[in-house]
């Protein structure tokens, strides 16, 4: 019998009434849970958050905020192997991809933890150094950013359960807004299983998480001026919230991380087989195939010189063939399944369209045999790499995301066309650059820069010690201009400011910062 995962509102576990949408394991297509959020008092968990989450938090200072976050992280380490479980089945998750999720929710959840200690018995941040406004230092001018009266409502993708909510979840709660989260129900069980670990151990002041398992039905109409919408996933989606009628007219602040085609390159400097060469190509693979390519920050792009295109394509053919598809609870299996139905047409039909103008190196839209599942089930496709010799700005590849483990290798001649090819893709979340020719990197840095939210930097001195650039570290900023969202997220303290409100003080040195002492600027 399949689990219902009940939605938590208005600090009660409720379930919907009605059709309940089935969630599956997507290595067999068998129904493991069963969700609803028809009949639900949406409106009421709102104001319920709003009057009772809100005056709880607010009420805590930094410092009492991150005990409590510190607290949400180790929940999660503990729950680590159970989780992992719920990742395998609902998910197609390795025990790797898992992992990485998992452990990327713990992990932002302590780095915000410690970043509150260091911010002291304070409830608000200090934006900048204040400015006198007349002929005395008496009239004094202060930005001051103050935690807002509403909701944080986060819509979170679909590919990481656990690290989306953690991720938004962290920096909300630190800012001092209550927060109501919305998992994507396809994989909600990993997300619902640590909420219901946080209630279940007391580990929440009433009001401040709300927990949404389902449909969003008609949350959005009962937003206003004070509350945050915070989205992960699709343009096509993110379109539509920008032009909801409620989020328009009352002006609800809306941050979007969407589509992005971000790229790896190869310097012309880097010698194949060289250390800078071989984390180039593990990186490439590694982003193409763990979570099966379903991370925005998956490399979709793949640029080396017009003289090693060859080369390089036969070095990355060899790695891919090498991955092993199948049901991830099969100890073999290397890269597991899409997560949905609906992503497998996607991804196959992507493919398509990449395949009328490119040429297939390795992998395609056909279907396969994957270890362990069964003889026609499962969302399964083969790490897929595509060659496009004369690429070009309108390709489909710089307007299409297909979102699945695939990428297209092209071929560059020089730095200009490097970066108008880039450039091409609209937007994106991170790009990856490796190359010790510091004239090289910072032509194309300064060329792509305004493309993107986060570049990566990798060469033969970092080969040992790099991060891969599809990790989102939380001390750096998350999204990205154009396609991707123009979103914000993260970025240490600068992600507050989503969810914090700037006011400017005018008035009488001493009593504003009285009120305001000049504790921290905010950064």
């Amino acid at each position: 019998m399949a689990t219902e995962l009940k939605s938590y509102l208005s600090g009660k576990w409720q379930g919907g009434s009605g059709k309940k949408a089935a969630l599956v394991n997507p290595s067999n297509e068998e129904r493991v849970a069963e969700a609803s959020t028809e009949g639900l008092g949406l409106g009421a968990a709102v104001e319920f958050a709003r009057r009772v989450g809100g005056p709880n938090l607010r009420s805590m200072t930094f410092v009492q905020r991150g005990e409590i976050l510190a607290k949400l992280a180790r929940s999660i380490g503990d729950a680590r192997e159970e989780l992992i479980a719920i990742g395998i089945a609902n998910a197609g998750n390795t025990r790797s991809d898992a992992k990485f999720d998992i452990d990327g929710a713990s992990a932002t959840l302590m780095y915000y933890a410690e970043l509150a200690s260091s911010l002291g018995d304070s409830r608000f941040l200090i934006d900048g150094d204040g400015t006198g406004l007349g002929r005395s230092a008496r009239l004094y001018g202060q930005h001051v950013f103050v935690a807002r009266q509403g909701v944080a409502v986060h819509i979170n993708a679909f590919n990481f359960p656990a690290w989306g909510l953690a991720e938004k979840f962290a920096v909300s709660f630190l800012a001092g807004l209550p927060t109501l989260s919305k998992p994507a129900t396809a994989t909600a069980w990993m997300a619902h299983r640590i909420v219901e670990r946080w209630v279940e151990g007391g580990l929440l002041p009433e009001g401040v998480l709300s927990f949404l398992c389902g449909p969003v039905g008609n949350l959005l109409n009962h937003l206003t001026g004070q509350d945050v919408v915070a989205f992960t996933g699709s343009g096509e989606t993110a379109a539509r919230l920008r032009s909801h009628p409620v989020l328009c007219s009352a002006n609800v602040r809306l941050n979007v991380e969407a589509d992005s085609l971000n790229a790896a390159v190869i310097g012309p400097d880097v010698s194949l087989g060289s250390e800078a060469s071989n984390l180039f190509l593990a990186d490439v693979v590694r982003e193409m195939t763990q979570k099966a390519g379903q991370k925005c920050t998956a490399i979709r792009r793949i640029y080396a010189p017009s003289k090693q295109l060859d080369e390089v394509r036969e070095r990355l053919v060899e790695r891919l063939t090498e991955v092993r598809v199948g049901d991830p609870a099969q100890e073999k299996t290397a890269m597991g399944p899409l997560a949905t139905s609906d992503q497998l047409e996607s991804v196959r039909s992507g493919m398509n369209q990449l395949a009328a103008e490119a040429e297939l190196a390795t992998g395609g839209s056909k279907p396969l045999t994957a270890i362990g599942a069964p003889v026609g089930k499962g969302y399964f496709v083969p790490p897929t790499l595509f060659v496009k010799r004369e690429p070009g700005a309108t390709d489909a590849l710089n307007r299409h995301e297909v979102f699945g483990p695939v990428a297209t290798l092209m071929p560059y001649e020089d730095v200009g066309r490097l970066v108008e090819l880039i450039a091409a893709g609209g937007g994106g979340l991170v790009s990856a650059l490796y190359s010790d020719d510091r004239k090289f990197v910072g032509e194309v840095v300064t060329g792509i820069a305004p493309f993107h939210g986060r570049v990566v930097l990798g060469g033969e001195k970092l080969a040992g010690q790099s991060v891969s650039p599809g990790t989102v570290l939380p001390q750096l900023l998350h999204g990205g201009p154009g396609r991707a969202g123009g979103g914000e997220e993260l970025g240490g303290l600068r992600g507050l400011q989503l969810y914090l409100n700037r006011v400017a003080l005018q008035g009488d040195r001493a009593l504003i910062q009285q009120l305001f002492p000049p504790h921290r600027p905010a950064q």
